[in-house]
């Protein structure tokens, strides 16, 4: 196993072909402090380096696959203005980053994915859901702006009203109703998803590497043409929304 030069926040596993990334804060359900978050940033320029990958499997450690943002993280965020630039301009460089990854992207998520959990099987290019998974992107209920997640990718997979909905109060969605609405592929148990999202990356490893990484390319030219205009601004409103007093009692309580 190889821990790779993220660890130990995000550990990078070679398994012939496919490597396997985990979060690994498992203590913390994977939520992403400043260390995670940076290194969910930079893990795929390093990927697209290694002329011997040719499918990745993102998974969490643990009973969690993510579940958003470290609250004592977000709570320096709302004082921090230097931190919260940074991380909003990180945030902005993941999902760029993963929108023009060439290489096939299977989620295994394991457990809960909440905000930049729920973004990450999003941006994925195949999701596999554990039957006890869920989805949620609660940034609305307290007090920011859902700007760099749900709100930039689920209308496209199930639709503006359905989006809102789930935006606005924040509800889960469970494994099978994800499935329904678009959000993931299958659901598997649990037990299995790890060997399973496994087996499927190492078949799309041996795909003719050309046509599935442009294939891929021209897919990808779907979400960027959505979300060029909308991902900046949404970003600045999320920023703002730091200050809002709702957003700061939301915090404290």
């Amino acid at each position: 196993m190889t821990s790779g030069p993220f660890a130990p926040a995000l550990l990078v596993e070679n398994r012939g072909p496919v490597r396997l990334l985990t979060l690994n804060r498992p203590g913390r359900l994977n939520a992403a402090d400043g260390d995670l978050h940076d290194a969910l940033v930079e893990v795929w320029e390093h990927l697209g380096r290694d002329e011997e990958a040719r499918a990745v499997v993102l998974t969490g450690a643990g009973t969690a696959f993510c579940a958003g943002g470290d609250l004592d993280h977000l709570r320096r965020m709302r004082t921090d203005r230097a931190l919260r630039e940074h991380d909003l301009r990180m945030a902005a460089g993941l999902v760029r980053e993963m929108l023009d990854f060439p290489l096939p992207v299977v989620a295994a998520v394991n457990g809960a994915a909440v905000g930049l959990g729920a973004t990450l099987a999003a941006l994925s290019d195949i999701v596999l859901l554990a039957d006890t998974a869920y989805l949620a992107d609660p940034h609305v209920s307290i007090g920011l702006t859902a700007a760099d997640g749900g709100a930039l990718l689920w209308p496209s997979f199930m639709g503006l009203h359905q989006a809102k909905e789930f935006l606005f109060t924040g509800d889960a969605i469970d494994a099978h109703r994800a499935v329904e609405l678009g959000l993931a592929n299958h659901v598997v148990p649990a037990d299995r998803l790890l060997a399973e999202a496994l087996t499927l990356a190492t078949r799309l490893a041996a795909q003719p590497r050309h046509a599935l990484t442009t294939t891929k390319r021209i897919l990808q030219m779907h979400l960027r043409h959505l979300l060029d205009p909308i991902l900046d601004e949404g970003l600045r409103q999320e920023s703002a929304s730091f200050d809002d007093p709702e957003h700061q009692a939301a915090m404290r309580a």
